[in-house]
């Protein structure tokens, strides 16, 4: 990925032949019949609103990414991508083939849970705001005496349940979890999620990143869990350079905190439209994506 080609974004994807299903925040999904194609594109969302410009390099990297962890993550458990490589797609997406590129993935189709599966590795976000008022986190019990971005002494699983498209997502405890999906999937979720997190964790750090926290989704696919969508990315994750880490207080990180930063700087009220992002930020957004790519996979 060399950061001085394709300094177009791709913002949206428009194939009129192929059946599109749905537009997340970022990933356009297609119906291929027995599979779907997911496209990743560069949009950017903040405090769950689209920005109006995308961030180069952004999707590339999601992707890539995505697919170096489920590689290295599927003696664990199974996951859903079939293949990145276009020249694998059923021939109705060759046509489309140069949005494709680097930036798509063709997987198996999966009934999703409707719970997001978030791992705490350390103190932060959301996780060090309700820890300040009750010294725990989603319903867990924390030591006291913590401070922001304090590494905590294991990992812990602190679900949240999955908003609609402009709503925010809401931290629950494992108990409400387990009424959603029931006990004994909760627990396969709660358990397979901590040991992915540890493997992403231990191969993060030896080549010099922090992987704070981080999100995933799985879904069911004829009774058996599988993992979904993507997998220990900047945007799933909060990753930190390891070499300025020092707790009590926000870690410089890789991810889009920046463009939060930046929001937050100009008091920005959270609701849409968002405003235009500098020049200066989206650049240096799109050099954070394309430096923690490089650090982690190649």
């Amino acid at each position: 990925m060399n950061p001085s080609t394709h300094m177009n974004t791709l913002l949206q994807t428009h194939f009129p032949t192929l059946k599109l299903l749905g537009r997340g925040k970022v990933r356009d999904i297609y119906d291929l019949g027995e599979h779907l194609l997911i496209v990743t594109t560069d949009r950017l969302s903040a405090f769950d609103v689209i920005m109006p410009q995308g961030i180069p390099h952004k999707g590339r990297v999601l992707t890539q990414l995505s697919a170096f962890w489920f590689q290295r993550t599927a003696d664990i458990i199974e996951n859903h991508l079939i293949s990145v490589r276009v020249e694998d797609y059923p021939e109705v997406c060759r046509p489309y083939r140069e949005q494709l590129v680097g930036r798509s993935m063709l997987v198996v189709k999966t009934q999703p849970l409707p719970v997001e599966c978030v791992v705490r590795g350390y103190l932060s976000g959301s996780g060090w705001l309700e820890y300040k008022e009750t010294g725990s986190v989603c319903g867990i019990k924390l030591s006291s005496g913590l401070k922001e971005s304090d590494k905590l002494a294991s990992p812990i699983f602190t679900p949240a349940t999955k908003a609609e498209a402009g709503e925010h997502d809401e931290n629950i405890s494992f108990e409400r979890a387990a009424q959603i999906v029931g006990k004994e999937r909760a627990e396969q979720l709660r358990d397979f999620s901590i040991r992915i997190y540890q493997r992403g964790r231990e191969m993060a750090e030896q080549r010099g990143i922090i992987i704070a926290d981080t999100k995933m989704e799985f879904g069911v696919r004829e009774g058996k869990l599988i993992l979904i969508d993507e997998l220990l990315t900047p945007d799933s994750s909060r990753f930190w350079p390891r070499a300025s880490y020092k707790p009590g207080g926000s870690q410089p990180s890789f991810d889009k905190q920046f463009v939060r930063d930046y929001l937050l700087s100009i008091k920005w009220n959270k609701q849409p439209p968002a405003p235009n992002l500098p020049e200066e930020v989206v650049r240096v957004t799109s050099e954070k994506y394309l430096e923690a790519f490089a650090k982690l996979a190649s």
